[in-house]
């Protein structure tokens, strides 16, 4: 094939096993076979309606197989797909498919009303709904129902782009992360040869495809095995534990929030996990209540250290180190390169702190549009900087313990202060705020908003503050709460010192 990318993973896997199942969607199965004809016809479909090499592709909608059908379908065509958060705010939305220029976007109907909302504010688009197509839209369905299932065999290579997945950025605007089928392709190898999947696999994806982690260290992996991805359209704790035990689920991801939630449910005691064989987790370090909760019924936790920017992984912790490095992300994965420095990039000694950066095949190539942020990224010395502060210890296993960014995770989700406080200085009252986080006992961590108002300006409360951030930032990224003082403290420079910030104000 010519296709070196994942959009011929659908014709190489049909060639070995066609008829197993690779999708399990709300009861319906869907064949390895079935599949692949589905992203002929859809790629077909496309590029009837003018998609070409290097063309952008969107995506907005929960877990569904048409999620995995336009990516493989785009990456058929040499196009490149773009997965958008669906908690995004309108105006999120608008900055995604304007930035990345996309010309085709694909919804599913729950999110009919923010498209209708958005159109008016994105350039000329190509619209393909999944369900209800209206006026001047493309019903999903009907392409690839009238499409053909002509083979298709678009050269791409390794180093073409794949996807642009947005992340916040930490100066105000998400930026793209431009991953090629070379970064995803890596990634994958990283994870087959770490966690170990079988061709057997039952994963569980209940965790969003619009993130890196639910696609990339599950989904992808398990479909390149031939094992059987079972999706969920959301996460809801009582189901992932049916979905366990109807359809003896083997691997699956969340961050510990999902996993707290699905121990607290009422079924939890006599719930049947004996099909469970890995339970990975990431987005922030899992706590040693939920860890022993866990072992109690017999399973260990998998943990790892990543971002959008590397495609996710970097670092790995196997459950067979869970408990003699607790507290640490683990080693480098397999073909991944990752280094704890100080100033001038020399590598710190055990048990001092550094910055993470990281080098290798998964790392993306770069920010969509944006050189000098990418220049800043990587620097002259060619090595990722994540901005993370991190210790080694004399084993090379890898302790986080400061975020030099300031990033907030807060469920699994990443929230840049940065990009909160700036929507805040669009309020009239507001004259200098900072956004910090505080510990959440169901989020781990949760945005406070700590501000101070103009002089003479009309006075605010919390809720409208909140209310004022709710039409401009998806729901996630807004402060559950908001203190009001009348200075913030400052260096003799004027530089705002948030570490005392979090002193005063970052109790729980």
């Amino acid at each position: 094939m010519r296709n070196q990318g994942i959009g011929s993973w659908t014709a190489r896997r049909v060639r070995k096993t066609p008829e197993k199942v690779a999708v399990i969607h709300e009861g319906r199965a869907t064949t390895y076979r079935e599949l692949h004809e589905r992203v002929l016809r859809l790629a077909h479909g496309l590029r009837r309606a003018g998609v070409r090499r290097g063309d952008r592709v969107a995506y907005l909608g929960p877990n569904h197989p048409a999620f995995l059908e336009t990516l493989f379908a785009a990456g058929a065509l040499g196009a490149v797909f773009v997965p958008l958060n669906t908690r995004l705010a309108p105006a999120e939305v608008v900055h995604a498919l304007t930035d990345s220029g996309s010309d085709v976007l694909v919804y599913a109907p729950e999110h009919a009303p923010l498209v209708r909302t958005v159109l008016g504010d994105v350039g000329p688009l190509r619209i393909v709904a999944l369900d209800r197509a209206a006026a001047g839209e493309t019903s999903y369905e009907a392409m690839i129902g009238s499409s053909e299932a002509a083979p298709l065999d678009e050269p791409v290579t390794l180093d073409d782009l794949c996807l642009i997945m947005y992340t916040s950025g930490t100066t105000g605007r998400p930026k793209g992360a431009m991953l090629t089928h070379g970064n995803l392709t890596w990634n994958t190898v990283n994870v087959l040869v770490d966690v170990d999947l079988a061709s057997d696999e039952v994963t569980l994806v209940a965790a969003p495809l619009f993130h890196t982690a639910g696609l990339n260290m599950t989904c992808l992996p398990t479909l390149i095995k031939g094992g059987t991805v079972v999706l969920m359209s959301a996460f809801d704790a009582a189901e992932v534990l049916e979905q366990i035990g109807t359809h003896r689920v083997t691997y699956m991801f969340g961050v510990p929030t999902m996993y707290n939630a699905i121990a607290a449910c009422p079924r939890w005691a006599q719930a049947d996990l004996s099909s469970l064989r890995q339970l990975n987790c990431g987005g922030a370090p899992v706590p040693v209540s939920t860890i022993r909760t866990y072992q109690r019924r017999g399973l260990a936790f998998s943990q790892g250290y990543g971002m959008t920017e590397t495609s996710p992984g970097a670092l790995y912790l196997t459950k067979e180190m869970s408990e003699a490095k607790a507290g640490t992300a683990g080693v480098p994965h397999f073909f991944t390169d990752v280094r704890v420095v100080g100033p001038g990039l020399t590598d710190v000694a055990p048990g001092e702190k550094g910055e993470i950066v990281i080098s290798g095949p998964t790392v993306m190539r770069g920010y969509w549009q944006r050189p000098a942020d990418t220049d800043r990224a990587f620097g002259p010395d060619g090595w990722f900087h994540s901005g993370d502060i991190a210790t080694p210890d004399d084993d090379g296993y890898i302790a986080l313990v400061d975020r030099l960014k300031d990033v907030i995770i807060s469920g699994g989700e990443n929230i840049y202060p940065a990009e909160v406080e700036s929507v805040l200085h669009q309020h009239p009252a507001i004259a200098e705020c900072t956004v910090i986080g505080v510990p959440d006992a169901r989020w781990g961590e949760v945005g406070r908003a700590v501000v101070t108002v103009a002089p003479g300006a009309e006075p605010t409360s919390e809720q409208d503050l909140l209310a004022f951030l709710r039409d401009r930032l998806a729901g996630y990224k807004i402060p559950k709460s908001v203190v009001f003082v009348d200075e913030l403290p400052q260096s003799a420079t004027g530089k705002l010192l948030k570490k005392l910030v979090r002193a005063r104000y970052g109790a729980s």
